[in-house]
């Protein structure tokens, strides 16, 4: 297994410092790392749900653009760009919500297997117990499936980009019309990302039930 660089070793020393801290700070105002990762994790749904409204729209806009419709070519051309420099800050978003959950989660079940062995109760210390693996295995599916629709968004990204980058050197309506036999394709993909996406999403709003509270359900 290759090393870390030493630059790369102090960023991810540094990061774990300041996820620590902020942990410390919210529990001290009664916010435990339980309600830290549900948080994080309706973050990360709401993102998702952001990314996939707009890689509808941007095959919305790649239709437009290959269609019969009118309208300037040059116009139609700009609202695909901006439409896929969109998805793709979405999708980053997406991931950035996902490693946050992952962090905090791996705080949590750490402090949790850590706090086992201050039980005196043997039979409150086995319920903990399965409690932790009945929460790690729900945790498992939901953040499966958060890691399946992320990992379908960058070969999505990567056709719209080559079809803007083409775009961008040959913006001519016989060029276009030939583009139009990608749409089924384009479709067939985005229609896959949203379907998995949408199975992120259920499976978030599942886990936040699940963790929170019985009289905050």
């Amino acid at each position: 297994m290759k090393a870390l660089s030493p630059l790369l070793a102090l960023l991810l020393a540094c990061l774990t410092a300041c996820s620590t801290v902020e942990y410390a700070v919210k529990e001290k105002f009664g916010i435990h790392k339980r309600d830290i990762l549900v948080a994080r994790v309706g973050d990360t749904r709401e993102a998702q749900d952001e990314a996939r409204q707009q890689f509808k729209s941007a095959l919305e806009q790649f239709v437009a653009l290959t269609g019969t419709g009118g309208g300037p070519l040059q116009e139609k051309y700009d609202k695909l760009s901006g439409a896929y420099e969109r998805s793709e800050a979405r999708a980053e978003a997406v991931r950035t919500r996902i490693s946050e959950v992952e962090r905090v989660a791996g705080a949590l079940f750490s402090e949790w297997r850590g706090e086992l062995s201050q039980y005196t109760d043997a039979s409150l210390r086995s319920l903990s117990e399965r409690e932790l693996a009945d929460t790690q295995a729900r945790y498992q599916t939901l953040v499966e499936a958060m890691r399946r629709a992320a990992a379908r968004m960058q070969p999505v990204l990567a056709k719209f980009k080559d079809q803007v980058l083409f775009l961008k050197h040959n913006l001519n309506a016989q060029v276009v019309a030939r583009l139009g036999n990608t749409n089924a394709q384009l479709q067939s993909d985005v229609s896959q990302l949203i379907a998995e996406m949408e199975r992120s999403i259920q499976e978030a709003d599942s886990f936040i039930r699940e963790m929170k509270p019985a009289e905050a359900k």
